[in-house]
């Protein structure tokens, strides 16, 4: 195995079930400025903060963070402004607003440098945090970060059709298929859950932002788990966030039988690579 490179075994081509249920979740709010940020929170240990992909709310991590919480680490789900009781401005933020957010949780609890993950869309914010908070940030995990740009048109074509309501469900769930699962696995678990105003809100957001003042995650560690069958990551270009960051900075998992969703295809193999990571930092 080459170094800097963790291993992680992965089902094939089914979706896990739940874990048995030992841990018991609870519920706090957050509050800045005129925000409210609604977190669910699951264990106690290290903790590592984990935000969602593009429209997306903080329930597509309840099943990893169970996980995570009876690997003995604590596990907070913050929702998104406009999702699951979160409020707060959508327009005319950027992403140093939605970083802020992530700021305040971990202040709330109890502060101290946390491991910040995000999928897709919430990594943008992860390595806005580590940028703007290097004091609160020990480590970032990129989940299915995409390593190509811009994107081909009919991956963005998808992209948009998945969450577009008034299509057929045959239609979306073809585009589902295409971009977000690996074959054989089942996209109905994705027809809901989408938000269009807060995936707006997020997309202007991050075209409001510098790249260059998020894109790199601050000099923070960062986890970079891949998933083998996205599309949004050829193999041609799974290493080029440790090619341009450096492998000094840079740790890669890889996770097959995955597409671009990732986390309801191999809740396991992500939680897995997360723990040999914080065990890794030393967390």
């Amino acid at each position: 195995m080459a170094p800097g490179v963790v291993a992680v075994e992965s089902s094939s081509h089914r979706l896990l079930p739940f874990p048995t249920r030992m841990t018991t979740a609870q519920t706090f709010v957050v509050k800045h400025d005129a925000v409210h940020i609604t977190v669910r929170a699951y264990g106690t240990g290290p903790r590592i903060v984990m935000m969602p992909s593009l429209g997306r709310g903080a329930s597509d991590f309840f099943d990893i963070a169970e996980r995570l919480a009876t690997a003995g680490y604590r596990a907070l789900c913050p929702e998104p402004r406009g999702l699951g009781g979160s409020r707060g401005p959508l327009h005319g933020i950027t992403l140093h607003d939605f970083s802020r957010d992530i700021a305040a949780v971990i202040e709330h609890d109890g502060g101290g440098p946390t491991v910040v993950a995000g999928h897709a869309f919430g990594n943008f914010v992860a390595r806005t945090m580590a940028a703007d908070y290097p004091q609160l940030t020990r480590a970032v995990v990129l989940l299915a970060a995409t390593h190509t740009w811009p994107l081909a048109q009919d991956l963005r074509d998808s992209i948009n059709k998945c969450h577009q309501m008034d299509l057929p469900e045959e239609v979306r769930l073809k585009h589902l298929q295409h971009v977000f699962f690996a074959p054989g696995n089942d996209a109905r678990v994705w027809l809901g859950g989408w938000d269009e105003d807060v995936m707006h809100a997020e997309r202007d957001a991050t075209e409001a932002t510098p790249k260059e003042q998020w894109w790199t995650a601050g000099k923070a560690p960062v986890l970079d788990v891949l998933s083998l069958k996205d599309p949004l990551s050829p193999p041609d270009s799974i290493y080029t966030y440790r090619d341009q960051w450096g492998a000094d900075r840079v740790t890669i998992a890889k996770i097959d039988n995955a597409a671009h969703a990732l986390l309801p295809e191999q809740p396991a193999a992500v939680a897995d690579a997360i723990v040999a990571y914080m065990k890794q930092l030393g967390t």
